[in-house]
């Protein structure tokens, strides 16, 4: 006697709110009312600053620009933001170097022994010397408090610092809303021009579906209640290419842009299948052919998702991007950020989910623009800066599969996920949003 297996499942709902931090209303470049390191600074000075004094209580705070103005020798607080001097640093001298085939340096890494730290604010800026110091800790852009005394070369001797910390949670607030059950899928990498193993993507399409595994699998697919592909879906590197004439150039962009529409024709079936029963949200990644490529990139264009850009369950997001998902509150990025830190800073030894953990303690999604990551010219307010700690923080676009729940202050609990190339690993990234467990799902020879 066959037993009828067959079961129907609701796909799990939850409430979503996009919080459009990165969504840009207008665009302009001729404003000059302030820079984005000031504005940087402006938006972390108090809390940098709080944090200073309890950590040096009875040490007073004195701006860069009135050090010497004060009693020599004696050590005070300095807040500012940190410039990193790099000699392998990428300019605009050494790009035009390469035409009178003068040797470039290598564009992995940033970092040398020669690094020299100063610390600026509005006015001033200020060398930072002393054996606490450690440039590959680092990088430009970050707010920083240091603690110390100014020597007579000039230079500023530092015997400690610290960063803005955790977010602290609102005023007034008792507590987090309460969390819905329910799963998210994170994925990343997706690689359509380059990627030609149909099936693992098939796979993870049947998967999300459904119509893949018995109804005990398919019970467990139905709780997934948004699947969020970080970025790089069509295209997961750049080429690179000798410029040799006009006609090989043209010839190359020619076949670029036809890679391009043959991939986005392909992401946009693929995601209309998984649209008809479950939420998606699309972020844009660094090599991905959107109207921007600096950040904060703006969601692929609707017509260029023609099929999947009708659906209500389809959202564009920006990278970076934050919501609220059932009470979480979720961020992150392609990865770019991540992978420009560990370029500018020296500690090879420390993992890109150490470096994502220590962008929390910045208080920042992407530290490094505008200096050697590609931003948006924000003149009066930087959106990058923390303004809430996510319960879920990831970076896409990494090498290999990473995570840890970190305690901030106040006992608050933050999953750190970094979400490996699809294309390369086969896998995605399943986080339950009660109690932020994850589990490693592959695509490749089997499920697990």
């Amino acid at each position: 006697m066959e037993v009828d297996d067959s079961r129907e499942y609701d796909r799990k709902i939850v409430s979503f709110r996009d919080l459009g931090r990165f969504k840009l209303a207008e665009r302009r470049y001729d404003d000059d009312s302030l820079n984005i390191y000031t504005a940087r600074l402006n938006d972390l000075r108090e809390d940098t600053l709080r944090r200073a004094k309890q950590k040096w209580t009875d040490h007073p705070h004195v701006e860069v620009s009135r050090l010497t103005l004060e009693s020599p020798g004696k050590p005070y607080i300095l807040v500012g933001v940190l410039y990193k001097d790099q000699k392998l640093k990428p300019s605009l001298l050494r790009d035009l170097s390469k035409e009178l085939q003068l040797e470039a340096q290598p564009s992995n890494n940033y970092a040398s022994v020669d690094d020299k730290l100063f610390l600026e604010d509005e006015t001033l800026r200020i060398r930072l010397v002393g054996n606490h110091v450690d440039t590959r800790e680092v990088v430009t852009g970050l707010v920083c408090a240091v603690l110390g005394r100014e020597l007579d070369n000039g230079t500023f001797w530092v015997e400690d610092w610290c960063f803005p910390g955790y977010c602290p949670k609102p005023s007034g607030s008792s507590g987090r809303t309460l969390v819905e059950h329910g799963k998210i899928l994170l994925v990343s990498g997706l690689d359509l021009v380059n990627n030609t193993d149909g099936l693992s993507l098939d796979l993870l399409s049947e998967w999300i579906t459904g119509m893949a595994g018995c109804s005990n699998a398919q019970k467990e697919e139905a709780v997934i209640t948004r699947v969020i592909i970080a970025g790089n879906a069509v295209r997961g590197s750049a080429k690179i290419f000798n410029h040799k004439g006009y006609h090989e150039i043209k010839s190359h962009d020619q076949l670029k842009i036809k890679e391009d529409l043959m991939a986005m024709h392909k992401l946009d079936a693929f995601l209309s299948d998984i649209l008809n029963c479950c939420c998606v949200v699309l972020m844009p990644g660094e090599f991905d052919p959107t109207c921007n490529s600096s950040m904060p990139q703006q969601p692929f264009h609707p017509c260029t998702l023609q099929k999947s850009a009708r659906f209500k369950s389809m959202h564009g997001a920006t990278n970076p991007w934050i919501a609220n998902i059932g009470g979480r509150v979720v961020a992150g990025s392609c990865g770019g950020p991540i992978v420009d830190i560990m370029k500018i800073a020296g500690l090879s030894e420390l993992s890109p989910l150490e470096w994502l953990g220590r962008t929390l303690i910045w208080r920042h999604y992407a530290p490094t623009g505008p200096d050697t990551l590609p931003i948006y010219p924000f003149f009066k307010n930087d959106p990058f800066v923390m303004n809430e700690l996510p319960d879920i923080y990831f970076a896409g676009n990494m090498d290999e599969y990473d995570t840890k729940l970190v305690t901030a202050d106040e006992g608050h609990a933050v999953r750190l996920i970094c979400v490996p190339k699809f294309s390369e690993t086969k896998t995605a990234v399943l986080v339950n949003l009660q109690d932020l467990t994850t589990q490693l799902i592959s695509f490749g020879d089997g499920l697990t």
